[in-house]
């Protein structure tokens, strides 16, 4: 690793690991991968849209560092991360001869970090597994915490396992070869940072969005740097959402599940579900008395300068509702929101009515 690099350590006693963070850190993915544990052949999982140039490019990096490298590629888009895509995974796998000295290395978004994360705690009943997120969505919050899983119809994450990877490497280059629409999706999750966890990022986002929306470096690295930091500070207390604590990372999740799953996985971009779920969640707790005008507006005003929606789209309310009954939250047949007090604070709120919720979908953006 370069000079360049910032770290976060997650610290899960034995489980812990590295988050390591910077610009042009594929072409050392191989020494990083050799410092976190013994490995000799490694199964490199990407997708048809990441494979050239960033897969071919960590791969290389694994040949140069005298490991076996097998690659599997699966189609880009939600769709990949299904039982289906997940039983020819397994098959490949067992073909290859994978065992439990295998290492599974994930280059790509979300999906193929959740996806590939499945496959290496499933597979053998668990292999060591890299993170190496190629979008700024998985470089903030999936590639760190160790969710992994897979999508069922109508019910998205319903299937997976806690189980965390032996490090994250970030290269910041990777960004800008996303386009447009996916770049500005990942701003929605550290946007939630600074809702949830810090008043501080939140306000250098407002003073920051021009330059973040152009993809400059020194802003994007200190927004992934922090909001991995805010994630692992959380994951480090409550691994296994047991106490409550990691369920205030879902804040706009229960709305942005719901709208995913009736829109149709892939049309709504997560962090485009995400920005409207917030602005719902938002004006749920002003329903509830719990904040005020003022901060569902400058959130509001936030999500819109950096580009994300947040309108409700033309969508069936008895769906979206139905949708939301799935959701992992729901406690006795109860509906429950983590939603914020103040700038900074949230909380898993229960006992929300059929009726609230119906009337924080139907108030749209001013």
């Amino acid at each position: 690793m370069t000079e360049h690099t910032t770290q976060v350590r997650v610290n899960l006693t034995d489980r812990g690991y590295d988050i390591v963070i910077g610009a042009g850190l594929l072409a050392g993915a191989g020494q990083f991968a050799c410092e976190r544990g013994k490995i000799s052949h490694a199964v490199l999982i990407t997708d048809d849209r990441v494979d050239d140039p960033h897969a071919q490019a960590v791969g290389q990096s694994l040949l140069e560092s005298d490991l076996d490298v097998y690659k599997l590629i699966v189609p880009a888009g939600e769709e990949s991360k299904s039982l289906d895509v997940a039983t020819e995974l397994w098959q490949s796998m067992l073909e290859l001869g994978a065992d439990r000295k295998t290492w599974v290395v994930a280059v790509g978004g979300g999906v193929i970090g959740d996806l590939a994360g499945f496959i290496a705690a499933t597979f053998a009943r668990g292999l060591p597994f890299l993170q190496i997120p190629t979008t700024l969505l998985a470089d903030v919050d999936s590639s760190v915490g160790g969710k992994v899983g897979i999508n069922l119809p109508g019910a998205k994450n319903m299937v997976g396992a806690f189980w965390q990877p032996a490090g994250v490497l970030i290269d910041t280059d990777a960004l800008a070869t996303l386009p447009e629409r996916e770049y500005l999706s990942g701003l929605a999750e550290v946007v939630k940072y600074g809702v949830i966890l810090d008043p501080e990022l939140f306000t250098f986002l407002e003073a920051n969005a021009a330059p973040l929306r152009a993809r400059e470096r020194a802003a994007l690295a200190h927004i992934i740097a922090r909001s991995c930091q805010l994630k692992a500070d959380v994951v480090e207390q409550d691994e296994r959402e047991e106490t409550g604590l990691r369920a205030v990372l879902n804040y706009g999740h229960t709305f942005a599940h719901a709208l995913e799953a009736v829109a149709g996985y892939g049309e709504l971009l997560h962090g485009e579900a995400v920005a409207i779920g917030m602005q719902c969640a938002a004006r749920l707790a002003r329903q509830l008395g719990r904040i005020d005008d003022a901060l569902v507006q400058r959130q509001q005003d936030l999500l819109l300068a950096l580009g994300l929606p947040v309108a409700v789209p033309a969508l069936e309310e008895e769906a979206l509702l139905a949708a939301m009954q799935r959701d992992k939250k729901v406690e006795h047949g109860r509906l429950r929101f983590v939603l914020p007090s103040r700038l900074g604070h949230v909380e898993l709120v229960g006992s929300i009515t059929p009726e609230q919720v119906s009337a924080a979908w139907k108030n749209v953006a001013r």
